[in-house]
């Protein structure tokens, strides 16, 4: 494992290259190689080591952005593995149509479909993260530095954004054509030139801030990607209203942000910018409250935070458990409304807001991410090396375990008796191969958390893989290819 990871939240100026060591360079390259390939998650073994290592103020946030990355692997391996009845029965209240399943029950069904909180969970993370700087910078007075910081940002988010997206659909479309393997997906465009045309020409629309037309990209080479362009939407908005709001006050700013969650959440449907302002929202707070200078209405519960805080992280988890199930025919107010404790909570959506869930989400996630660093038992959890570990892999884990679902996890799936109605077409070969008990309640069935036990360490390779050699070096090739466009540094003069 790396000796030094800063974090998402603590990344400084980038420090000059030593091109002058000792160790030999192929010496260094074997090192670097063997760091490459050695699985990380193996390291993760129970206990302390000699020296604890420091743990930074905002670790949690990494550590939370690693176990909602961690909630949508088990979200979609879930519903993939269940097939057409998985969404049906995961994704519906403990109790719709007399339906009455464990794994269903409020709180519980976090573990098991919680990928539509984890997702929103990331947008008011990146709300939080993207607004630190500058915040930290505003506060001080110092907008003209704010103000560079918020270029240098946005110069680099696109490309932070959509170069492991490049990399990781156009592997994906070279190793569907060289190896012609099945998947439960969308036939090849043609020739393997055909597609690369088609591939170009969707994400080019895609990667559009404009465009609203995602799903032609997503759906023949990546669905799970729907939500990079409205993380770069999310991005956007929060950098315009930093540079806005530079030079107001402390109450006007919080009154803006405020304002500008009302205005995305209740009077246009905007339900991502509401996260997005929400993250930001809390990072101002929180910036204040360690100079002492929250409002005065905060201040004055201060002595009762954990007790506050701890009934808002349940309410959380309640509202994160929104029924989402998602069918051509099915109105999702509707649905809601007709859910088992569900039905006052249907009355409090806005008109506004297009698609019911989100709404209930926004709610959940900001209270979430709010409640966190406030409990101190619940804070540590995500402090912890494991969570550590899955911050750093987040984004690849995102990318890449509907990879692996789709061509080892599938297959490994209908060897155990979790079968799909494409394979019998498809892979009628590995159809029970072997075959263990599904008898266990939904959602606890043997033959799903048997192959967990070759699917999650593959696709945890796979992710530390591809932070290793798309996601960090795309991170630093950004970084460098900005500091080309600046001019050279000034000589002081004398």
């Amino acid at each position: 494992m790396p000796t030094k990871f800063d974090g998402l939240l603590d990344h400084g100026r980038l420090e000059d290259v030593n091109l002058n060591s000792a160790t030999w360079k192929p010496v260094r390259t074997a090192r670097w190689s063997l760091d490459a390939v050695r699985p990380e998650f193996l390291s993760l073994r129970p206990g302390s080591p000699k020296k604890k290592p420091t743990v930074r103020p905002t670790a949690w946030l990494d550590g939370l952005r690693g176990f909602a990355a961690f909630l949508v692997y088990w979200h979609h391996n879930m519903l993939w593995s269940h097939a057409g009845k998985g969404n049906f029965i995961f994704e519906n209240a403990f109790g719709y149509e007399g339906r009455h399943y464990f794994a269903t029950l409020p709180f519980v069904r976090i573990f098991f479909s919680g990928g539509h909180f984890a997702v929103a969970i990331f947008f008011v993370i990146s709300g939080y993260v993207l607004s630190v700087k500058g915040l930290g910078l505003i506060q001080k007075g110092q907008t003209q530095h704010a103000t560079d910081g918020i270029g240098s940002a946005l110069f680099r988010r696109w490309l932070r954004l959509y170069l492991p997206i490049l990399a990781v659909t156009f592997a994906w479309l070279c190793i569907r054509h060289a190896t012609k393997i099945w998947v439960d997906m969308p036939d090849m465009n043609g020739t393997f030139r055909e597609d690369v045309r088609t591939w170009y020409q969707t994400f080019k629309n895609y990667s559009f801030v404009f465009d609203t037309n995602i799903y032609a990209f997503t759906a023949p080479y990546h669905p799970h990607t729907w939500s990079i362009p409205i993380e770069f939407k999310g991005s956007i908005i929060v950098y315009t209203v930093l540079t806005a709001l530079a030079k107001c006050t402390r109450n006007a700013r919080l009154w803006c942000e405020i304002g500008l969650i009302f205005y995305f959440l209740y009077i246009v449907d905007g339900y991502f910018g509401a996260l997005f302002m929400a993250g930001m929202l809390l990072c101002d707070l929180e910036l204040l409250a360690q100079d002492d200078q929250l409002p005065r209405l905060l201040s004055m519960l201060t002595g009762f935070k954990e007790l506050i805080f701890f009934h808002l992280f349940i309410g959380a988890l309640y509202l994160g458990g929104v029924p989402s199930f998602d069918a051509l025919d099915v109105d999702r107010t509707t649905l809601i409304s007709k859910s088992p404790g569900w039905k006052w909570l249907s009355h409090l959506k806005p008109q506004a807001v297009f698609d019911a869930k989100w709404f209930y989400l926004f709610w959940a996630a900001f209270l979430a991410v709010a409640s966190i660093p406030r409990l101190p038992w619940l804070k540590y959890f995500f402090e912890t090396r494991f969570c550590q570990y899955l911050g750093r892999i987040s984004f690849a884990l995102y990318l890449v375990h509907g990879l692996v679902i789709w061509t080892l996890g599938d297959r490994i799936y209908a060897a155990t008796g979790m079968e799909r109605p494409g394979h019998k077409e498809g892979i009628p070969g590995w159809i029970n191969k072997f075959p263990l008990s599904t008898k266990q309640p939904v959602g606890f069935e043997l033959a799903f958390w048997v192959p967990q036990l070759v699917i999650l360490p593959a696709t945890l390779y796979l992710a530390e893989m591809v932070t290793k050699l798309v996601d960090e070096p795309s991170n630093r090739f950004v970084n460098w290819l900005y500091r080309q466009t600046l001019p050279p540094p000034q000589s002081p003069k004398r």
